[in-house]
């Protein structure tokens, strides 16, 4: 593979740079948490949590599979050259879009009672679901435009719309959660219902989210404007004589819609089951709605988004990697796809994995840092449930994987598997044995496990494709467990001497410090694989002066 062509395919730079931005957004996302959660409190947060969950399955519904088939069918057509094809799947994809949006929007407006009452069991949720509801229609239209860009190599549109898209969300969240969380107060007061003040501040919360969807869609809509002209220059010199018509464009969509859909409700929906079976379990042994809602505030706030935080960095390979093993399947590359993937394996887990390590030694700090309220409980979920940053990460991109080699209907199987044997878990977990929300973790540990062993039982099989064992997953874990030692040697006796927060701070950067130089000592990266990542050439040169290469 020549300079060239390995540039002009570098999936992980492309990875790397919405990696980024996914993960500062994922950052700026837990950060505006912080003031949100010390505002509506935990029971607000939990009907937050409610809502964005039957939004999220309506999304998956309606559009959150469109950049990735937009971004696959587009990647194929012009991996041939065929730009007018291109256009017309774009603009395809768009019009379904609108259908799809638009139906959902008007769906959960007239819905929402019904869907928060009888499947979330937090009636009080539909305030806010309803608010949630036009921003379905802006996020598809959003998705397709994003989903162009990707199919055509570029990851910088949807990079930069992401970021401005949860500032924007952050300022307006907080800003119109604390106005309606004052106003639900007085609705409390006259209705005598302390819940309505949680409510109301939920439903401020989610509207940041649907402002924010709308900025992030203008700025696309200028990065089109300007990329068009281009795009222009392209389509009249294509001179392929195939030309793919509206109807065979929708057949084509709705075709590699439909296992995206299946495999992501499946994969989303576990959330949905999580939240629907423990509401019903423990409104059966007296628990109120409003305590409900509190222990969910605390799994989707004080654990989830945590967890989700460096999760972000496979969801930017995922969608980095798929369009570029769509081209290398289309031109008959196999090796170059399986060189792809064994290294897009690597990079997640070498982030990941000592992530999750982190996570379980220092997440109480950290939740004591971030959080009021209820620490003690989450502490112990991290401690439990840090695994799963690495098992989603994984799951996640394998799914990307299958999906990118045209296997699209191994991940809904894989997922139905799964969450068929997670589901079991749950009930046993919390109707049985009464372990609460650590119930809920354990179930989510194995659904994510199992996920990962299917999948990567079928990449194996499909691309012929064995994953190196050694500096994949055996390195990265041991420096990984060299630095949870350090750093946590290292708070136990800053905090005798300093306050927790400086502690917990120092034993961050400690950490990462650690790592890099354990990584290095252990042969877990050389200096190609290092100048391959997004600023790898600043590691680099770190790495060289401290005579770590």
């Amino acid at each position: 593979m020549n300079n060239k062509e390995d540039k002009k395919s570098n999936f992980i730079v492309q990875g790397g740079i919405l990696a980024i931005t996914g993960i500062i957004s994922r950052i700026i996302g837990l950060v505006y948490r912080i003031p949100l959660q010390k505002k509506i409190g935990d029971s607000g947060m939990g009907y937050y949590s409610a809502a964005f969950q039957i939004y999220s399955i309506m999304l998956i519904i309606s559009s959150y599979s469109l950049p990735t088939a937009v971004s696959k069918l587009v990647a194929a057509r012009v991996a041939k050259g065929q730009y007018k094809n291109a256009r017309k799947i774009f603009r395809g994809a768009m019009l379904f879009a609108c259908i799809t949006g638009g139906a959902t929007c008007l769906i959960v407006v007239f819905g929402a009672d019904v869907m928060a009452t009888n499947i979330m069991n937090l009636p009080k949720s539909a305030i806010a679901l309803r608010i949630l509801a036009p921003t379905l229609l802006i996020v598809a239209v959003m998705g397709v435009i994003r989903g162009y860009f990707q199919g055509l190599g570029t990851m910088m549109p949807t990079a930069f719309s992401q970021l401005f898209e949860q500032i924007v969300n952050a300022i307006i969240s907080v800003a119109a959660a604390t106005f309606l969380f004052e106003y639900g107060t007085k609705v409390s007061k006259l209705l005598h219902d302390s819940a309505y003040s949680s409510a109301y501040g939920a439903a401020g919360g989610t509207l940041g989210t649907g402002t924010g969807a709308l900025a992030g869609l203008l700025m696309l809509a200028v990065m089109f404007a300007v990329h068009n002209r281009e795009m222009r220059i392209n389509i009249r010199e294509d001179s392929t004589s195939r030309n793919d018509g509206y109807p065979k464009i929708f057949r084509i969509l709705i075709i590699t819609i439909l296992p995206v859909i299946l495999s992501s409700t499946i994969y989303n929906i576990s959330d949905v089951l999580d939240q629907g079976i423990f509401g019903s379990v423990m409104t059966k042994r007296g628990m109120s709605e409003h305590d409900i809602a509190s222990y969910w505030g605390i799994f989707s706030t004080k654990y989830k988004v945590i967890i989700n935080v460096p999760v972000a960095l496979a969801n930017a390979l995922c969608s980095s990697i798929m369009p570029s093993l769509t081209a290398c399947v289309e031109q008959g590359k196999f090796k170059l796809a399986r060189h792809k993937v064994r290294l897009g394996m690597r990079f997640v887990m070498i982030i990941a994995i000592p992530c999750a390590m982190g996570l379980s030694v220092l997440g109480g700090p950290i939740l004591s840092l971030l959080f009021t309220g209820e620490i003690e409980i989450p502490a112990m979920m991290l401690r439990i449930g840090s695994i799963t940053v690495a098992l989603y990460s994984m799951s996640t991109l394998s799914n990307g994987v299958l999906q990118g080699i045209n296997r699209m209907n191994l991940p809904v199987r894989n997922a139905a598997i799964a969450l068929a044997i997670h589901v079991g878990i749950l009930y046993l977990c919390i109707g049985v044995l009464d372990l609460k929300l650590y119930g809920v973790v354990i179930a989510v540990i194995a659904f994510s496990l199992i996920i990962c062993i299917l999948n990567w039982i079928s990449i194996g099989r499909y691309l012929k494709y064995k994953q190196e064992i050694n500096k994949t997953f055996v390195i990265p874990l041991t420096a990984s467990g060299i630095m949870g030692i350090v750093i946590g040697v290292l708070h136990m006796l800053l905090t005798k001497s300093i306050s927790d927060a400086l502690a917990t701070l120092i034993s961050i950067l400690a950490g990462v410090c650690v790592y890099f130089v354990a990584l290095l000592k252990l042969k877990g990266v050389n200096e190609h694989e290092i100048r391959s990542f997004p600023g790898g050439h600043i590691l680099a040169k770190i790495a060289g002066m401290l005579r770590l290469l």
